[in-house]
């Protein structure tokens, strides 16, 4: 079983990776190759770069800036921006915000927001989990009042991704609760530089900073940066939940992962020998490259029969990858043996010592390899987790 590209499909991968290796800059790539979160700067960067050629939103409408390119071409796309360690997009403004605001907004919505997303200018959060609303996303109790041409928003967010980035945050907020919970939530667009907005971040086990806490304390938003119409916040982030779940297969970064980990086995010994000799250790990572094949081939299918619709697809292959990210991720690390542990290296620095003159005892192919197995331990969380999608395949497939 092989993923089948066309030729065309072939020339196409070609001309993306030719382009990245003329233009990707040197020090990105090289931030890019441990894995280290993306900085903001340097996402700003690549993306103006991409957005020149007019590559930066592969995935937008042609009509909204995007290059019109066909699904296919867009898994390809990024899988050879993985392949180049080139840093990710504003992932949250690109693949998220995007499509609710040129599928659900305003046309005034649209042209005052898309094209600085699309060049890297205007980067976003967003507002969902809040404490004990994460997986039960619709018991959220930040309220938005109207008052006149406003709303006043009060409330918490938690675990919001990018928002030490964010100049923007797309919120669910409470706005009726005199009706069913799901009917009581709108969609609004906050500018992160109102008063009254508190960010505090959140550092995770890798020591790595992705997710942050806002406090909102009878913050003023205009009521023209409601989306859509009151009380249909819940479909919109249904929409939106869908994009990122389908995301969540990230079949690119699971296939760069596995090209890392043979490399990785290739300089690392068991018994005097290249771990890659090890049977059982080639039993686990053939395991492995099998199963993101099948994944790639199911992705591919949906791709190209349109059947990627916003309910079984998203859930299934969301499960699927989001596993495979954290069995590549623990292979990996157990790989380095003792030398995985969580020693993280600058990759500003050619080499790091300590303050008594030793190298940290980390290969530089293991740099950040263990902060990027504990930070994989949120893959099965992020986008809804992994035992709600699993509910939700038994009652759309299974009809259970």
């Amino acid at each position: 079983m092989q993923p089948s590209y066309s030729a065309e499909d072939q020339a196409f991968r070609a001309e993306i990776r030719a382009f990245a290796e003329a233009n990707l800059p040197a020090d990105l790539a090289r931030r890019g190759l441990y894995d280290y979160h993306p900085r903001r700067e340097d996402q700003a960067r690549w993306m103006k770069i991409l957005a020149e050629k007019g590559w930066s939103v592969p995935h937008w409408p042609q009509a909204y800036g995007g290059p019109g390119w066909s699904g296919v071409q867009r898994l390809i796309f990024e899988e050879e921006m993985r392949r180049a360690h080139a840093p990710t997009a504003d992932r949250i403004g690109t693949e998220l915000v995007a499509p609710v605001l040129y599928t659900f907004g305003s046309e005034e919505q649209r042209q005052k927001y898309l094209p600085a997303i699309r060049t890297g200018e205007t980067f976003w959060a967003q507002g969902f989990s809040e404490p004990g609303s994460g997986s039960d996303l619709s018991s959220l109790r930040t309220r938005a009042v109207r008052d006149g041409d406003e709303y006043v928003v009060t409330g918490q967010k938690t675990w919001t991704t990018e928002g030490h980035h964010g100049d923007m945050i797309f919120m669910l907020v409470r706005t009726n609760t005199e009706v069913k919970p799901q009917a009581g939530i709108s969609a609004l667009l906050i500018d992160l530089k109102s008063p009254g907005i508190t960010r505090r971040p959140i550092w995770t086990i890798d020591e790595g900073l992705t997710v942050n806490e806002f406090f909102f304390d009878d913050v003023r938003v205009p009521a023209e940066n409601l989306v859509g119409e009151e009380g249909a916040g819940w479909s919109y982030a249904k929409f939106l939940l869908t994009n990122e779940r389908t995301n969540s297969a990230e079949v690119p970064h699971t296939k760069r992962d596995i090209a890392q980990l043979r490399a990785i086995a290739a300089k690392e010994t068991k018994n005097g020998k290249p771990l890659m000799e090890d049977a059982s250790f080639r039993a686990r990572l053939a395991r492995i490259e099998v199963d993101t094949m099948a994944l790639e081939v199911a992705v591919l299918r949906a791709l190209t029969s349109g059947s990627h619709d916003g309910g079984s697809i998203a859930s299934l292959v969301k499960v699927r990858g989001s596993e495979l990210r954290q069995r590549v991720a623990d292979l990996a690390d157990e790989a380095l043996g003792d030398r995985g542990l969580a020693v993280r290296l600058s990759p500003e620095a050619e080499h790091v010592m300590f303050e008594d003159g030793l190298t940290p005892p980390v290969p530089e192919h293991g740099v950040g390899i263990s902060a990027k197995a504990m930070f994989r331990r949120a893959t099965t969380i992020y986008g809804g987790a992994n035992e709600i999608q699993r509910t939700l395949i038994a009652k759309t497939v299974l009809e259970l």
